[in-house]
């Protein structure tokens, strides 16, 4: 099964979710809630989300004449993509990492931490950036941002769902054959099953943005090499800044240290992916 239909199942489950919460919740105008929240909240995703990603990790714009190297490499890599060069972004932060951002190719984002910069071979930083573009040139923001989204409205449909099944308001009636005890138990699944779609969908973009990324680079070794850098020193120390809600963008999660992190991570395992870019060569 190829990353793009994968994600297309993905975010058909998710919205199947949505539906049958909204249902639970009252029927066609549950189902009206659900879909006023997910457009609110998908409408405020795009169009605030890199301003806010960017806010949170204090990223300032950098100029060429500020760091000529990188422009230099970004804008060869846009061109190979075939998107408009996008802005480029520096964090604050020692943990070496890098994300993407924005609603489409032409509002592109890509930033980098002081880190990353340090840590990296001029070589090893093209692969990463390659790969940022990758996530660019894919729309992968606008994918991730919906079925966060998605998500969302199905952990808070299903809190509703929770606490009117405990008083008996939601579950459908007997003529139905609803139950409030049912209506209880999908309440506690739902958003658990959500969650790990979500982190289906994040993983086979991250696959798509390797592959991406080690073409658009011309050596796959390039990304290689940076993911094992990256992830050696991701546990060894995390970002100090951030939220781990954001730790789907980022090219490795910067919050590997934390157990919760872990278990739920959204990110492919590294040694995963740097075998399969391997395999490329």
């Amino acid at each position: 099964m190829t990353n793009q239909l994968k994600t297309g199942l993905l975010l058909g489950l998710l919205t199947g979710l949505l539906l049958l919460f909204g249902s639970m919740l009252g029927g066609n105008g549950g189902l009206a809630i659900a879909f006023v929240f997910a457009i609110a909240m998908n409408v405020g995703s795009y169009w605030y989300s890199d301003r806010i990603v960017l806010s949170m990790y204090k990223a300032k714009e950098l100029r060429r004449e500020d760091a000529p190297q990188l422009h230099n490499i970004v804008e060869e890599l846009a061109a190979k993509a075939e998107i408009p060069k996008p802005r480029v972004f520096l964090m604050p932060e020692q943990a070496p990492n890098a994300f993407a951002t924005g609603r489409t190719p032409k509002q592109g984002v890509v930033a980098v931490t002081e880190g990353i910069l340090r840590l990296l071979s001029p070589e090893e930083l093209k692969g990463v950036l390659a790969h940022e573009m990758g996530h660019i040139r894919n729309r992968d923001i606008l994918i991730q941002t919906v079925a966060a989204t998605l998500a969302g409205v199905i952990m808070f449909v299903a809190n509703i769902v929770k606490w009117g099944a405990l008083f008996g308001g939601f579950g459908g009636d007997d003529e139905e054959g609803g139950s409030p005890l049912i209506a209880l138990a999908m309440a506690i699944v739902a958003p658990i099953a959500a969650m790990l779609v979500q982190m289906g969908i994040s993983r086979s973009r991250e696959y798509l943005a390797d592959e991406t990324g080690a073409r658009l680079s011309g050596n796959p070794e390039y990304l290689a090499s940076a993911l094992q850098k990256l992830d050696n020193y991701s546990h060894q120390a995390r970002m100090k800044s951030g939220n781990p809600a954001t730790a789907h963008m980022f090219i490795v999660n910067p919050f590997a240290g934390l157990s919760m992190a872990n278990l739920f991570s959204t990110h492919p395992a590294t040694a995963d992916r740097i075998a399969r870019l391997r395999q490329m060569r």
